[in-house]
């Protein structure tokens, strides 16, 4: 692991050669060279298994089914390296706290259960026969069930989510916190309230129709790169795409398809933005509603010359509520207030808001850069206001797009993992299981942390994901999950929350994706739910490195049988053939009739979207326009106090969410470094400072905890002014708890008031 920190600006487009060197050198570094360009071959195929990286859909006709990402993701989790009860007894949790994320991950793959030792300070082989014993021992010694945690990642199967979920209400809990409530929480909420239904409402070949793509906040370059295939062909058959993003991002530019031969052998790529506008941080909203203001005024002028009306007045009219006070709310802003806040000029707007005029199908796209700020409920209806008003709902080509990161993350919202509670979720539980679920709201993950801060909690459950990374306000993040009589964290690869333990702490090794299942009854599938409501099967061939790894299925019914038993369910037999799974899920969740028979088709079967068919679960029966107002700043709890930059984390390219394959950023010119921070070069300037200084970045809040990072290399770059960014984990120190989304509990990763000052501290020699 030899790294050469340098910063070259990048020239060529997204993807093209540096995609293809990329995946080839880590297909060899897993060294399961073979074994991982067969499963890349498999990845997102019918029969195949489902990608354990981001949730975009699959088009059934790419020769290849993978990104680059995808295949970092696959010889990831695809390799012989190994870590064993020997690495544990070589390496005390104190040593390997000082370590990088980078390089806890990098050792391989987890074999045996763990128990960590306080004494010795060292994690101890346990059988998971005592394994599980202990956390049923911890778990029947709680006051009551609210003192449990489940958390749950969004790479969690269908099959082992839906059981979670059951053993936690059936326990008597509703405390689910999981990834969804930090990054798209506002998408689910903002489109419920909205139109009645939590997701998205378009499929994948709606894009082979849209007359024009709107694109904030998002870039799928990096997050989503199987994306720029469906983007590169909108725009080759004339589709205009519209990008709002603060960063100047490469694969919302230009991309080079590495399955084109014309693309690879020539030095043509595609162009992907017919326009690039960059707004301030948190300030979309402000963007769309000038667009609206726009449009509006245009609808106007034809109706008094007589005109048809530019807005789809029969769609309005039959089909929503509201639309009168949202005008009304539109005339009452005024430019000035649009243009401050968006960081856009009227005419801009006005360009935009033409683009949006001319076209007859309409898709709008977002992700986090909308979903995680204070106001991000109100960005999400906004966007949807504007779909409304011109009826781009119900017809293909037209629609709204959450574009979800984790690769289940959707199917978990739909199995159940939701800590609101579904009331027809729990109706149909009960009356199947003949039990009687705890009605409360539970924990989302802010207040997960919240509650094991204030010493609520006595276990909490992992299953899968990286909580002491990936979630907000490291230090009080980590002092939360100490206070835990039990920690157990469900995992593929060592990572940083395996060091962060509670009182007692266990390590469960699970399979991952490219993984043979094989149970009592024979080789398992499990199923996922895509960005486009597309349930596919998921079948791994690739022979387990240990004996001792289990699949999550399995752990989560060895767990569930370890503390309730028999009584209401036989967890075990569930655990030997997951077809029993299947099965209760169609008996309990809507769209799931027949659900064995359904995972055979080739491609995955739709479970529909009510909305997508102009029906909406609203309390009105109609889709619900939202008449908000801008906010009047970002930061409302400092007062007076302006905050002198505006902070997004974000990942770099070599990075999945909180996994870190390498130390490079292609696309952005970093290279063999993490601990970077973009600015504007005039910024820089009226700082006195230069390129390749040291800043230390400190959060402006009000609660009196100092939030501080040190020795971030500044790095010119063209995002607007007052705007910064900088990688995750290495700054979810600056994001302070009580800092979310209204309505959400959402972190504001986005939008975090800093001040930047001169490093007196000389960078780290730890690698990453």
């Amino acid at each position: 692991m030899k790294f050469k920190p340098s910063i070259k600006p990048y020239t060529g487009p997204a993807g093209g050669w540096g995609s293809l060197e990329a995946t080839t050198r880590f297909v060899l570094d897993s060294k399961q060279t073979l074994k991982n360009m067969r499963n890349l071959m498999r990845v997102n195929k019918a029969r195949g298994f489902d990608c354990p990286g981001c949730a975009w859909g699959d088009d059934n006709h790419s020769t290849f089914s993978f990104c680059e990402n995808g295949a970092k993701a696959v010889s990831w989790e695809a390799t012989r390296s190994a870590v064993e009860p020997e690495f544990f007894a070589a390496h005390s949790v104190s040593t390997l706290q000082q370590q990088s994320d980078y390089f806890l991950e990098y050792q391989g793959r987890l074999t045996h259960p763990m128990r960590y030792n306080a004494e010795t300070d060292h994690y101890e082989p346990i059988h998971w026969p005592d394994a599980l014993a202990l956390i049923a021992r911890h778990i029947n010694a709680m006051d009551n069930p609210n003192q449990i945690e489940l958390y749950t990642s969004g790479r969690a199967s269908n099959e082992a989510s839906y059981l979670y979920q059951l053993f936690g209400r059936m326990l008597g809990t509703s405390n689910f916190p999981d990834c969804s409530n930090m990054c798209h929480e506002a998408s689910g909420v903002g489109l419920k309230q909205s139109i009645g239904v939590g997701k998205g409402t378009i499929r994948i070949d709606d894009f082979e129709k849209a007359d024009a793509i709107f694109v904030f906040g998002q870039n799928p370059g990096t997050n989503h790169p199987r994306m720029l295939h469906s983007l590169k062909n909108a725009a080759r058959r004339g589709a205009r795409i519209v990008s709002f993003n603060t960063l100047r991002e490469r694969g919302l530019e230009r991309f080079a398809d590495p399955q084109d031969p014309v693309q690879m052998l020539t030095p043509k790529s595609s162009p992907i933005s017919s326009s690039y506008y960059q707004p301030n941080l948190g300030g979309d909203m402000a963007a769309v509603r000038g667009m609206v203001k726009a449009l509006l005024e245009t609808h106007r002028q034809r109706l008094a010359a007589g005109e048809p009306p530019l807005f789809d007045l029969a769609f309005i009219e039959r089909h929503s509520v509201g639309v009168e006070a949202y005008l009304a709310q539109v005339d009452a802003t005024e430019w000035r207030a649009i243009t401050a806040q968006s960081g856009l000029s009227e005419a801009q707007l006005r360009q935009a808001a033409a683009t949006y005029q001319g076209a007859e199908r309409v898709i709008c796209t977002w992700a986090m850069g909308v979903t995680q700020h204070k106001h991000s409920i109100a960005t999400v209806r906004e966007i949807t206001n504007l779909q409304l008003l011109f009826g781009q709902l119900g017809k293909p080509g037209a629609g709204l797009c959450p574009v979800r990161g984790h690769s289940n993350v959707q199917g978990n919202r739909t199995m159940g993992i939701d800590e609101k509670s579904p009331k027809a979720l729990l109706d149909s539980l009960e009356r199947h299981f003949n039990f009687t679920a705890n009605r409360a709201v539970g924990h989302n993950t802010v207040e997960a942390i919240e509650a094991m801060l204030r010493g609520e909690v006595k276990v909490l459950i992992a299953l899968g994901g990286n909580l002491a990374a990936a979630a907000p306000d490291t230090e009080r993040t980590a002092r939360a999950l100490r206070n835990c009589d039990l920690t157990v964290h469900i995992s593929t690869k060592l990572n940083r929350s395996h060091l962060v333990t509670g009182k007692d702490a266990l390590i469960l090794p699970t399979l991952g994706r490219t993984e043979l299942d094989m149970q009592a009854s024979g080789s398992q599938y499990i199923t996922v739910e895509d960005s486009f409501s597309m349930v596919h099967a998921s079948e791994g061939i690739g022979k387990p490195l240990a004996d001792t790894q289990r699949s999550e299925t399995a752990i989560v019914c060895g767990i569930a049988d370890a503390v309730l038993g028999t009584q209401q369910l036989d967890w075990l037999e569930l655990a030997d053939d997951y077809s029993l799974i299947r099965d209760h899920i169609a008996a309990t969740i809507p769209d799931f009739e027949d659900f064995n028979r359904r995972c055979e088709q080739p491609g995955g079967f739709y479970l529909g979207n009510a909305a997508a068919e102009l029906r909406f679960a609203t309390p009105s029966g109609k889709a619900e326009f939202s008449a908000a107002a801008l906010p009047a700043t970002l930061f409302p709890q400092l007062g007076d106090v302006q905050a002198p930059f505006t902070l997004q984390t974000l990942r770099s390219h070599d990075q999945y969410n909180t996994t870190i394959y390498g130390l490079d950023d292609r696309y952005r010119g970093v290279y063999g470094q993490r601990e970077v921070l973009f600015i504007h070069p005039e910024d820089l300037a009226a700082l006195g400072l230069q390129d390749g200084e040291r800043v230390e970045i400190e959060t402006l809040w009000n609660d009196g905890v100092v939030r501080k990072v040190d020795g971030f290399k500044l790095v010119s770059y063209d995002i607007p002014r007052g705007n910064l960014a900088a990688y995750y984990p290495e700054t979810n120190p600056l994001v302070p708890l009580a800092s979310f989304g209204d309505g959400t509990g959402t972190p504001t990763s986005k939008s975090i008031p800093v001040a930047i000052r001169r490093s007196e501290q000389h960078p780290s020699l730890r690698i990453a």
